[in-house]
């Protein structure tokens, strides 16, 4: 039986039609980020001018000078980057002793402590704001950076342990066994063998909870008084003064803001997309 040949010139309007949908896509998703560039680049006056226009009559790098320069707001970085890395090393720590629990024992209240996780990330962060605030002060861990830390891994955590024990439930348990026979712990399986050969779903999770950190602001706000405990997204927000807002250096500092996060994305893409697709697998 012979095969239909495909029609040239309606396969090449479709693929035309894509593009053009793609390239519409992008730019709508896009456009955004390239006026927020532009905005860092133009002085406040001409972020307002009519009509606008997406590049200034002068390219000025003055907003990123004035942020970079100056202390206080150099320290909103130095808070962002501490907080969300001690997030990040702490949730996988725990993120994993927990999932490859889940994975590899049976205990009482197993599937009631699954679906408690499961039901955690339903519930909105707001929701819980006051009870936390009144908690914190309680401990007197108010303005720290251990409030910070503590009160993100409450919100990272349960992510963390159910994409962590999916990736190890796709590991073969004959793996443990092996170490097993050889003299090895359990604990010595998972940290020589099972670590190292699930560096996707590390890495996705890591991803994942370090944008959490890094991007979170009610709770950043709620919790700290003092400039110096300040984080990015914070300090953004206190650049709107009573009077004036300084709106090219907001777009510097999110600018700025943003890199952390695509470069994570450019440098670990391949291992971010294998960890989130792995636990899929085998559940």
């Amino acid at each position: 039986m012979n095969k239909m040949r495909a029609n040239p010139v309606r396969t090449a309007t479709a693929r035309v039609l894509v593009i053009v949908a793609l390239l519409a896509g992008a730019l709508y998703a896009g456009f955004p980020i390239l006026w927020m560039i532009s905005s860092s680049l133009k002085s406040n006056t001409e972020i307002f001018a009519y009509p606008p226009r997406l590049i200034g009559e002068t390219v000025s790098f003055g907003a990123y000078l004035a942020v970079l320069t100056n202390s206080e707001k150099a320290r909103f970085f130095v808070n962002s980057y501490l907080v969300a890395l001690l997030v990040t090393l702490a949730t996988l720590v725990v993120g994993s002793l927990a999932g490859y629990s889940f994975s590899r024992y049976q205990f009482l209240l197993k599937h009631p402590l699954n679906m408690l996780i499961i039901g955690i990330q339903a519930v909105p962060p707001i929701t819980l704001l006051i009870p936390y605030f009144s908690l914190i002060v309680t401990l007197q861990l108010f303005n720290t950076y251990t409030a910070l830390v503590l009160t993100y891994m409450v919100f990272t955590l349960p992510y963390a342990i159910i994409m962590m024990t999916g990736y190890f439930n796709t590991l073969p348990k004959e793996l443990d066994e092996a170490v097993m026979m050889d003299g090895g712990s359990r604990f010595v399986a998972l940290w020589r063998v099972l670590i190292p050969i699930s560096l996707p779903g590390l890495v996705s999770t890591g991803i994942y909870t370090f944008m959490q950190a890094w991007n979170e602001f009610l709770f950043a706000l709620t919790l700290t008084k003092t400039m110096d405990l300040r984080t990015v997204p914070v300090g953004i927000a206190l650049l709107m003064g009573q009077h004036s807002y300084e709106w090219n250096e907001m777009m510097a500092m999110s600018v700025l803001g943003c890199l952390p996060v695509l470069i994570l994305f450019l440098f670990f893409q391949r291992y971010f997309i294998a960890g989130m697709t792995a636990g899929s697998v085998k559940g």
